[in-house]
């Protein structure tokens, strides 16, 4: 990773960068994804699953996340995710009032945040969960399908919660959306083994027809999303299109080995960076983590050097689980690696929010 200690040689080459228009995007969108361009290779930005609405011992409070308590400073990079809000619930999946998340969602990107939504969403042909494994779904619920109805109503639910992120001024927050992720695994009804890549090019291309030209939804970006990365070739054979995709990613854990971990990111990273370069997308790491973080210097032994050579916009540790004591990715104050999470924070080419205000990240594109 290239780092730039000028912050006026990053402004100068994000307003050159700025001046690409980018169609059918609002212009907060645009300027979003422009600046991601711009800083990749640059600058590494901090995500954190829930990171603002629940934490260790505690949840739904105000003006807290155990990264803020523990470094001071927001993540840069507010990830959400959808599930149940298709099927009419008040709360996500994990507990999540939909109410409390749209607050925080605003409050984020007010001051000055970044905010990805991915969906676990439950299967329309059955009604069972995201980790359904039933077979053809997918072709139940495109267009002439059994489904499609049903898949229709979902669409609906989740383009009205769309459109209530907005600001006191009704500015449309940009959200970056990653539908149907890890597809390349077989944990999820949409993945690899339970429909085909035509018929899953299919769902991804009717999904964003629908949510941006049907809904009028020009404030999201789409995030294609993978999990390992094996191959060039395996990792677009499902790929629907450069003019559906605005970002590229996959999702890796550490399971406890961190030299095989680091192997699988190297790999992974090398393909997607280069495959992202080519199409002109943003890289990110969309997910990762080392649940419970039993290394005390996983951040800056471990994560940091697998990852700074790659121009990656971000990186995004998975949640911090109030009712699972075992369940978390990001430190807290008491915890081990707090430290070492603090040295993390500080290295001039990472940023958490309190660092995004001189890349300019939402500044309108102009015409």
């Amino acid at each position: 990773m290239r780092i730039v200690k000028q912050t006026g040689i990053l402004i100068a080459a994000f307003c050159l960068v700025s001046q690409v228009s980018v169609a059918g995007r609002s212009p907060e969108a645009a300027a979003l994804l422009n600046a991601l361009k711009s800083i990749s290779g640059q600058y590494l930005l901090l995500g954190h699953q829930d990171a603002t609405a629940y934490g260790i011992d505690w949840a739904a409070e105000p003006d807290r996340s155990d990264i803020k308590s523990t470094t001071g400073a927001y993540p840069a990079v507010h990830g959400w995710d959808v599930g149940h809000l298709e099927i009419g619930r008040n709360a996500n999946l994990d507990n999540v009032s939909f109410s409390l998340m749209r607050d925080r969602i605003i409050e984020a990107y007010e001051r000055g945040g970044i905010n990805t939504i991915s969906w676990h969403s439950t299967n329309p042909v059955n009604g069972e969960s995201a980790w359904d494994t039933t077979r053809n779904s997918v072709k139940q619920i495109l267009p002439g399908g059994k489904h499609h109805g049903k898949y229709n109503d979902y669409l609906n639910r989740l383009a009205r919660f769309f459109k209530t992120l907005k600001t006191n001024d009704g500015t449309a927050i940009p959200i970056i959306f990653r539908p149907f992720h890890e597809h390349t695994g077989s944990w999820f009804w949409w993945g690899e083994a339970f429909c085909t890549p035509q018929e899953y090019q299919a769902l991804w291309r009717y999904t964003v027809d629908y949510l941006r030209d049907k809904k009028g939804l020009a404030n999201l970006l789409f995030a294609y999303s993978s999990s390992t990365i094996e191959s060039e070739a395996h990792y677009l054979v499902r790929y629907p299109g450069d003019d559906y995709v605005d970002i590229m990613g996959f999702d890796e854990y550490c399971m406890g080995d961190e030299q095989a971990y680091t192997a699988r990111m190297a790999k992974s990273l090398a393909i997607l960076t280069a495959i992202a370069a080519e199409r002109d997308k943003v890289a990110a790491i969309t997910e990762t983590g080392y649940e419970q973080i039993p290394n005390p210097h996983w951040f800056t032994q471990v994560l940091y050097p697998t990852i700074k050579d790659y121009p990656v916009a971000w990186v995004l540790l998975w949640r911090n689980a109030f009712n699972r004591p075992n369940h978390f990715y990001a430190p807290y104050p008491a915890h081990s690696a707090a430290e070492d999470f603090r040295n993390f924070y500080r290295l001039p080419a990472v940023r958490f929010e309190d660092g995004l205000a001189p890349l300019h990240i939402y500044q309108p594109t102009k015409p």
